[in-house]
Formats: structure tokens, sequence, C-alpha cells
């Protein structure tokens, strides 16, 4: 008989396929910078970037994930993650779950355990979220035989490049746009950059055809590019 959490999991993964719509080419694309053992990073995707799948606004985000955030690669092909070696291994384990379920809603059902793990400081548990998810645990088998490796330098390139480039994670970016210190408003961001005509119930609260939007005053905490954290 399954656990009460991974009833709870399944439900949850219930309700987002209901949710969400086939792609569609006037869907807004939402990057989402992260790196796995920061704590506002974590924050954001199980208590605000969740809120994607239960208020409809999915059905027209293209949403991407991408596992690298302040990490860097030495001279020698080394890897340093800002928290560490864990870090390390667990971005690269969500890179390959994406990669290997590219699914949305399967990918992030995982990372939304991992990172509410980390939010509950039972990181060390993540292995559970294969199972509480339903998902198969091959994405260990992409790190181990460095396929996860070459998926990260691909984050990593990525990264590299964004315009401007990155100060902070999580660092958001829709379509082109850098949200930078206002990633809190990604959901005004969305919805006014969406073009289509389904507009979700829960965009009509937003001017849609506003051309410039007023930074709100955000004191979010963020993962600084560049800092030591143990």
């Amino acid at each position: 008989m399954a656990s009460k959490k991974q009833f709870i999991f399944l439900l949850i993964a219930s309700v987002l396929l209901l949710l969400v719509s086939p792609s569609c080419g006037q869907n807004v694309t939402l990057s989402v910078y992260y790196e796995t053992l920061c704590p506002y990073c974590a924050d954001f995707i199980v208590n605000h970037l969740v809120k994607l799948f239960q208020n409809g606004i999915i059905s027209i985000v293209n949403l991407r994930l991408i596992p690298w955030g302040n990490a860097f690669i030495q001279p020698d092909g080394t890897v340093m993650c800002q928290h560490g070696p864990g870090e390390c291994l667990l971005n690269t384990i969500e890179a390959c779950t994406i990669s290997i379920y590219p699914d949305v809603v399967q990918h992030f059902s995982f990372i939304h355990c991992v990172e509410r793990l980390l939010l509950e400081k039972r990181q060390a548990e993540w292995m559970d979220c294969f199972k509480i998810t339903r998902l198969g645990n091959v994405p260990i088998d992409c790190y181990r035989n460095g396929n996860g490796k070459l998926l990260e330098q691909k984050y990593a390139t990525e990264t590299a490049q964004l315009n401007p480039p990155h100060r902070f994670v999580p660092w958001v970016v829709v379509n082109d746009q850098s949200l930078q210190e206002d990633y809190m408003n990604f959901v005004s961001y969305l919805c006014r950059a969406y073009k289509g005509t389904q507009v979700p119930e829960a965009c009509r609260s937003f001017p849609l055809r506003t051309s410039v939007l007023e930074k709100a005053d955000t004191t979010s905490s963020v993962c600084y590019a560049g800092e030591v954290k143990s």
C-alpha cells in the first residue's frame, strides 16, 4: 500500500497532468537558472514556481529549469559548486532527470521533491524522491556513466552566455528578458508577455498590454555568484 506521502505526490501529479495543455508556439518561455543547495532557489521552486501548476498558468508557459547556478569549471576541468560536492551531485542528478523525463510535470515533481527536502534539512534523503514520484532511478546511471557531466557542461555554457550575466540565483528569464531582482513577480511578466488568446483566469488581474513593467521593491534573498558557502 502506498504511503501517505506517495499518495499526496501522486495526487499532485495527477492534477498537474490535467492542467498542462499541449505546447503552443505562442507560449512564453520561462527559464530558471538555479543551483540545488541554495536555500533561496529551493524556496522559489517549492513555494512560488509550483504555483504555475496550481493556477493553470503553466498552460501558456514553456518552463525550462537549468541546474548549474554559480558553479564554475576550473582549468583542469574540475567542476566547483558554491555549496560543495553535494551540490555538484544533485545538480547533475536533476539535469539527468530533466533529460530522461522531458515531460515538465514529471521532472518538476522530482525537483520539487528534492528541493522540499532541502528546506526541511533532509537533503540526504533525496533518493527517496524517485520512489515518491514513481520515476525510475535511471538518472543515477546517467550520473555514473558521464552523460550527466555532458549535460552540466551544456548548462554551464548556456549560463555563461546569459546577457546580462547572472549575478545571483535564482536568475529568472522570461523570453529574453532577465527579471533580475524582480524575479518574484515572474507571474506578472509571464501574463503580460503572452500574446495568445487562451488567457488563464489567473492572468486576468494583470494589464496584459502594458509595455513597461513597474519594478516592485523586492527584498528577496539570493545566492550571489562568487560567494563561498559551506
